[in-house]
């Protein structure tokens, strides 16, 4: 009968542990010292080798010929027993999947009571999932996790330690902890060379390469996967092969998707989507490709070189690396993330890739902004479309900042997100005019509006005209006072948002039209109830903005009921 190759080359000795030197070392030294500690907690991915530790500590325990640094032979009757899983008296496989309740506990508690079955022997029970055990079993085997019987080991092998931390918290401070560590991908490359070579066989470099990224840190997974593509086909295993047999979407398409989204053009996504789906390739599977190939790709950007990857994905990132810069690549990576789980879940998952890799092709493009300040680089724009002329204010020009009352800087302003410039006006000598103050004057009042509503809504209330070249006026009536005063509070904010949409360092004078006729020219008028009412109401909407805001917006009217 053939034996699968994760069982067959599974390792029987510490020192054949990938990667896990740390717990290796460790539980050798315990044997070879004798101090074995009554009570293991080991925990990590899966198939990262905690049930092959188990074994191998259970192994030197009571091997019939231990080394001297307690490795165990791996060839006596007790070893071979334990490596094969073979019915043991004095070492015991439990899954407490299927096993995980009260009476089972208290089954295990008993039978630890007992004595191994030969002298110097020691009695080891080794727990798979152990997080699967319910509360009530922990609290069954507490006790004799606190006072073991002589020569008793409890092996306990879970990937979620924090289950057992908030289900038997008091557990963990009696169990001795080795944190496995997911194994790389060279390590399973090279583990993989190793097999092949002991079973005669070969395969292309990139084939396993891409078995070790596939199997995500699992030594198992990797042996189990590289089985199933060797029983694909004959010959030696090519990459081909292996994308065949685990349904992995071939570079060319990952190419033609990049580059579509490179060139904004959405049209092509559903082109690539439509050959995908035929291919019948997992959608989630394809997504996970997508991402490390884009992490990969901002490691190129910054001089990284990613572990494991295929020649045909290394030259993938070359070609694609001057057309995708490393800040599209980021947000490329976050809007994934963020719809992960929705792929994996979603009844159809076509959909949401598709809306994914449309927001991809739509978006826009990261743009250095002190290049922009500097006038060294345009916005990006679709192509196809005309570059706008977008004016360039340095920092030399930039009016002084003014201090607020009290003596605190004044706030400071940011750019809108797509400065608008006046047509025709940009920072190096364009003449500043009445038609060119007005056709700005909305995106002003816009932009102060988003700053802060009272100043929008005060701005309103003015006339704006160009004085000089470098100064505008802005005219306030005589029932405007508070709004007059209320832009005289934040005059540096005002001079910024005219010197954002102008182009140009803007000096701002606030002025008062005088009323017509003059205090001491009219002549005194007799008012009548209603119309002294009517006077007290208007006064009252000019003191308070807000009302007179809220009453014109939903047509109150104001009654007064002295």
């Amino acid at each position: 009968m053939t034996i699968a190759l994760a069982r067959r080359y599974r390792p029987r000795r510490f020192a054949d542990l990938v990667v896990q030197d740390h717990v290796a070392a460790a539980l050798r030294g315990a044997v070879a010292k004798g101090r074995v500690g009554h009570g293991y907690l080991l925990t990590g991915p899966r198939g990262v080798g905690k049930t092959t530790a188990a074994r191998i500590l259970a192994m030197a325990l009571n091997c019939e010929a231990r080394a001297a640094d307690g490795e165990p032979c791996g060839e006596c009757s007790s070893c071979l027993k334990i490596w094969n899983g073979s019915a043991d008296l004095d070492v015991v496989e439990i899954d407490a999947a299927s096993n995980r309740g009260v009476d089972d506990a208290r089954d295990l508690r008993e039978r630890a009571m007992y004595a191994a079955s030969q002298a110097g022997h020691h009695k080891v029970y080794i727990v798979d999932e152990a997080h699967m055990l319910t509360r009530e079993a922990w609290n069954v085997l507490l006790k004799i996790l606190e006072e073991p019987p002589p020569g008793v080991v409890f092996v306990f092998a879970t990937t979620e330690p924090q289950k057992i931390a908030n289900t038997a918290a008091p557990v963990m401070s009696r169990l001795q902890r080795f944190d496995f560590r997911r194994i790389g991908p060279v390590a399973i490359h090279n583990r993989l060379r190793q097999v092949l070579t002991a079973e005669k066989l070969d395969a292309e470099d990139d084939a396993l390469r891409l078995i070790a990224r596939h199997a995500d840190g699992g030594m198992r997974d990797a042996l189990s996967v590289l089985d199933q593509c060797l029983s694909f086909g004959e010959g030696i295993l090519t990459a081909a092969r292996v994308r065949q047999a685990l349904g992995l979407m071939d570079n060319e398409e990952y190419g033609a998707l990049l580059a579509a989204i490179a060139d904004r053009q959405p049209a092509q996504v559903f082109a690539v989507m439509g050959r995908v789906a035929d291919a019948g390739a997992d959608l989630a599977e394809f997504a996970g490709g997508l991402g490390e190939l884009l992490r990969a790709l901002v490691m190129h950007h910054y001089g990284a070189e990613p572990e494991g990857l295929p020649e045909s994905t290394r030259a993938l990132i070359a070609e694609m690396a001057p057309r995708l810069g490393p800040e599209d690549a980021v947000r490329m990576l976050k809007l994934l993330g963020d719809a992960e789980a929705a792929i994996g879940r979603s009844a159809n998952p076509r959909i949401v890739l598709e809306t994914l890799l449309l927001r991809w092709a739509m978006m826009d493009r990261a743009v250095d902004l002190r290049a922009i300040l500097a006038g060294g680089a345009p916005l990006p724009v679709a192509p196809g479309k005309p570059i706008p002329q977008v004016a360039a204010v340095s920092r030399e020009s930039q009016p002084p900042a003014k201090s607020a009352p009290g003596g605190r800087p004044a706030p400071t302003v940011a750019p809108p997100a797509h400065p608008s410039v006046a047509p025709g006006l940009t920072a190096h000598g364009s003449r500043l005019t009445e038609a060119v103050l007005a056709s700005a004057w909305s995106e002003v009042i816009a932009t102060a509006s988003r700053q802060s509503p009272l100043l929008g809504q005060a701005l309103t209330h003015a006339t704006s005209h160009v004085v000089d070249a470098g100064t505008v006026a802005l005219v306030f009536g005589p029932d405007s006072a508070l709004f007059h005063d209320g832009v005289a509070r934040q005059l540096a904010v005002m001079e910024t948002i005219l010197a954002a949409a102008l182009g140009r360092p803007i000096k701002v004078k606030l002025q008062s039209a005088s009323a017509a006729p003059a205090a001491a020219e009219r002549k005194p008028k007799r008012l009548s109830v209603e119309e002294a009412r009517s006077e007290r109401l208007t006064r009252l909407r000019s003191k308070d903005p807000a009302l007179d805001a809220a009453a014109n917006a939903l047509d109150l009217e104001l009654v007064d009921d002295d």
